[in-house]
């Protein structure tokens, strides 16, 4: 394990392999563990970081207001204290919140971009919209983490078959602090940076499941505003992808850092 100070803020991190640096960032309520059927196949071929953004896993939870630009700064600030001027960045859900963040801000740090399960805005544009994201505001203050992570094992891993994947996310949700975890949910809402999607030049996989909480519609129409973007559906899949279609994520993921590394040079 290994710390940086960022801010006042002691942020964790892990590092695997040699090569090419592959930063991974993971999502709301989640931490570097939720990348654990990844980091073994990448480290393999490049050098792994995973990080613990504010208010997650083994970093700091500093009693403030959090937002998207924060969590951007937090990856940033890893760059710079490993000295890093590029890298590929792997985000998931917020993490690809966090990844269009940077994307945008400092897109000279990125050599390609990775985004799945997520989106470049969280907007209310429809009463629909509004109704679902007071839903879930309100619902995550009146229910305790614990009953909030046996929902959501339910909801992201409802075969019987994945009872390991559903015991993990009850067992990991609750460790979260509360007040971090909807400081967190409160940046997401209201977030956007789609109108500066055009900033952001380098390679980017969009990955969706085809059973994602937002349908594949909109991520298609998002990729279309990207400057060199392409969007992979991954079948049979919810919103935890990474963790319910490892092998299939995995490859795709490879294939796709391969052939980005096999033109850099050429850039």
């Amino acid at each position: 394990m290994s710390y940086f100070t960022h801010n006042g803020c002691q942020l964790h991190y892990e590092e695997y392999g040699h090569g090419a640096p592959v930063v991974l960032v993971h999502g709301l309520g989640s931490s570097t563990r939720d990348w654990e059927y990844q980091i073994p196949d990448l480290a393999a071929q490049y050098r792994v970081i995973a990080l613990d953004v504010r208010g997650h896993g083994r970093s700091d939870k500093p009693s403030e207001r959090y937002q998207i630009s924060d969590f951007a700064g937090d990856v940033l600030a890893l760059l710079d204290h490993l000295r890093l001027p590029q890298v590929h960045l792997v985000g998931i859900s917020m993490g690809g919140m966090i990844g269009f963040q940077l994307g945008v801000d400092n897109p000279e740090r990125l050599k390609s971009l990775c985004i799945v399960n997520s989106g470049p805005e969280v907007k209310a544009k429809s009463l629909r919209d509004w109704l679902e994201i007071g839903k879930r505001w309100s619902l995550s203050r009146l229910l305790s983490l614990e009953t909030i992570a046996k929902g959501l094992g339910r909801l992201l891993f409802p075969k019987p078959e994945q009872g390991e994947l559903r015991r993990k996310i009850e067992e990991r949700w609750p460790q979260n602090d509360k007040r971090a975890y909807l400081a967190s949910l409160d940046a997401i809402i209201g977030w956007g940076v789609r109108e500066r999607l055009s900033l952001i030049s380098c390679p980017t996989l969009v990955v969706t499941a085809d059973r994602d909480y937002t349908p594949v519609a909109q991520k298609e129409a998002y990729v279309r505003e990207l400057p060199d973007a392409r969007l992979l559906v991954i079948e049979d899949s919810r919103h935890a992808t990474p963790m319910d279609q490892p092998q299939a994520f995995n490859s795709s993921l490879l294939a796709f850092l391969a052939e980005v590394e096999q033109v850099a040079p050429n850039r």
